[in-house]
């Protein structure tokens, strides 16, 4: 279907463009300006979206989850069907290619359906029962039950790298509806008309199903965010970017007089760690796979492997050999923005001009086009108190490094700063020898992988997408598959409430079906005497 662009905001159901500061998306390829222009959100209209989207709360968190449910499946349905003028105007403005935007869609709307698929479900209230004991001495315990019901309001920032996945209907937006949060989303400049595709694609959702005016709004702005997440409306914070940006929404949120929770997704080099048994048996393919990982989306990738570490032999350095001359293979790629490209060549000069770091092989390329690059570093600089190493190459480039022996690897992952993922190229003996590099991954990363590589992030129940600082500011939690939406939710607990009214959830007829831990126990058994209710 083919949508109007507007270039205004969204709040409460309404458009609106009081603003007189003009945002313009521009082509990835060409630097051309589209011709309609995006109003910038006043304060006032930042505001007035925040206080929509908590007029909407009460009403939108008290729906079944039944209902929350159908609603995430209407916005599934709503992306399925945005078409080839949609496809064509993310690869303008991304310059992602064909193929990788379809896929990113459907990424898109499958997470809106697991989502659903977890309310209807409902082991997310978790819900919790401990009876009553009158009897019991020397103090009576009174009847507790306990659920989780959603914070509030959460503000959204959209993600340049994924402008589907990680932006206005992405697994933020999508974990804090399922939670019964409304959001108020930030548009991400780079992809202003994307953006608006895809409101336009969950307002004719909220429509369509009846929910509450408010319960989605987005604002367009480039410093719009500080007066956003500073707005006492907004309860949470989920964002998708650099150290810098998460940061200072970090210090924001926790400087606010009722401080609040950022769920933020930053940096990470993804270390791999490439093991003499595997690289005996199979050198020269490991080269080949790693380089392709390095070169997957243009290295625009949270999860692109920037770091690869191996024990020195002659098995690593034929394995280097093999990894220059595959990174010379990879096609240079424009980039998602000129800003990003540049930030891109910055960053390699400022590795490769640090002592003891040097380019090694890089791809041919033009003035436009980022080529992946190949940078070998001392080992001494593991452990710089500067981190010279662990600072992101947002791009096509990854650096080496040669260790003396294994122990200094088991040093490094003890010292490092905390990670998406780490990955072991690793034979079966390798993994057995390495156990103690292994124990101090598990401390330093949210996913552990072996015999693969981490760019490519399954939507799925057990998926971590998290870490330690700085890969996230909470490592309890991940910006992707179903557990996201613990982070949008709260327990409350119930003391001696009458049956009729509790939740549905903590009721003795358990009328939703549930698993619920009844005095220690799981179990789906009515506490009135009832039948099990049948799903």
């Amino acid at each position: 279907m083919t949508a109007t662009v507007l270039g205004h905001n969204y709040i409460g159901g309404q458009r609106s463009a009081c603003g007189d500061v003009a945002l313009h998306s521009l082509s990835a390829s060409t630097g051309e300006t589209y011709p309609v222009a995006f109003a910038q959100a006043t304060a006032e209209e930042i505001d007035a979206a925040v206080e929509a989207a908590a007029t909407a709360f009460p009403r939108y968190r008290a729906l079944p989850a039944s209902a929350r449910a159908d609603f995430l499946d209407a916005i599934a349905e709503q992306i399925d069907a945005l078409g080839n003028d949609f496809i064509a105007e993310v690869t303008r403005e991304t310059a992602l290619p064909n193929g990788r935007i379809v896929g990113e869609r459907a990424r898109t709307s499958n997470q809106m359906r697991l989502f659903a698929t977890v309310l209807r479900r409902g082991d997310f209230y978790g819900a919790r029962i401990d009876r009553a004991l009158p009897e019991r001495q020397p103090i009576p315990r009174p009847d507790l039950r306990q659920y989780r019901i959603g914070l509030g309001p959460v503000a959204v920032f959209g993600a340049s790298n994924f402008p589907l996945a990680f932006s206005v209907a992405g697994g933020d937006t999508a974990s804090a509806l399922a939670a019964g949060c409304p959001v108020v989303v930030k548009a991400h400049s780079g992809h202003l008309v994307t953006a608006e595709y895809m409101a336009d694609a969950i307002e004719r959702a909220v429509q369509r199903t009846g929910m509450p005016a408010g319960t989605f709004n987005m604002i367009y702005g480039e410093r719009v965010g500080a007066r956003l997440v500073q707005a006492p409306g907004i309860q949470a914070v989920g964002f998708t970017g650099s150290l810098r940006g998460g940061r200072a929404l970090c210090d924001l949120a926790a400087a606010r007089e009722q401080p609040i929770p950022v769920f933020a997704e930053m940096s990470s080099v993804n270390p791999v760690f490439v093991l003499n048994g595997a690289l005996e048996e199979r050198g020269e393919a490991i080269a080949n796979e790693l380089a392709a990982s390095v070169a997957t989306g243009c290295g625009q990738l949270c999860t692109s492997p920037g770091l690869v570490l191996g024990v020195r032999s002659a098995h690593f350095s034929a394995f280097v050999g093999h990894l220059s001359r595959a990174i010379q293979r990879q096609t240079p790629q424009t980039m998602l923005n000129p800003g990003i490209f540049a930030n891109f060549n910055a960053a390699v000069e400022r590795a490769s001009g640090h002592a003891g770091i040097r380019i090694h092989a890089s791809a041919q390329s033009d003035a436009r086009q980022a080529a992946p690059q190949l940078l070998i570093a001392d080992a001494s600089l593991l452990f710089d108190p500067g981190r010279p190493l662990e600072e992101e190459i947002f791009g096509p480039a990854t650096v080496v490094v040669e260790v003396d022996d294994a122990d200094q690897l088991s040093r490094f992952a003890s010292a490092m700063r905390g990670q998406l993922t780490a990955t072991l190229i690793a034979s079966p003996d390798d993994l057995r020898a390495h156990r103690t590099l292994i124990e101090r991954l598990e401390e330093k990363a949210g996913r552990l992988l072996v015999n693969g590589y981490p760019t490519g992030v399954e939507v799925s129940d057990a998926i971590v997408h998290g870490g330690p600082w700085p890969a996230t500011s909470d490592a309890r939690g991940t910006s992707v598959g179903t557990l996201a939406i613990d982070r949008f939710l709260r327990p409350v607990c119930y003391q001696n409430y009458p049956d009729e009214l509790l939740p549905q959830a903590l009721q003795n007829g358990n009328p939703l079906g549930l698993m619920r831990l009844v005095d220690g126990e799981m179990t789906q058994r009515p506490l009135d005497g009832s039948s099990v209710p049948r799903g």
